[in-house]
């Protein structure tokens, strides 16, 4: 009876950490940054080229942010997720 609660709770538990982690809505998408322009494709697949660049910038810069958050939608995630695939090696590269 007590590995059930046990169990229970930790299920419970496992259950609020993951739904925490759920990506939420970008309210600045298709809207213009502070220069008039709003990422696309393009920007998309670039910043994905320079994601690992990016981020250790990051990591001592306020100001610096590896995703774009004023861009259009499925097309710039498209371009930042193939441009992180390319870099990284794709997910073919370990298939031997």
């Amino acid at each position: 009876m007590r590995n059930k609660h046990l169990l229970f709770v930790l299920v419970v538990l496992v259950t609020l950490c993951l739904t925490a982690c759920v990506a939420g809505t970008n309210h600045l998408k298709d809207t213009s940054n502070a220069d008039g322009d709003v990422a696309g494709f393009w920007l998309g697949l670039w910043q994905g080229f320079i994601v690992f660049f990016t981020f250790v910038v990051s990591l001592f810069k306020d100001n610096v942010n590896i995703y774009e958050v004023h861009n259009n939608g499925g097309w710039y995630n498209f371009g930042f997720l193939l441009g992180v695939i390319t870099f990284f090696g794709g997910a073919g590269s370990q298939s031997r």
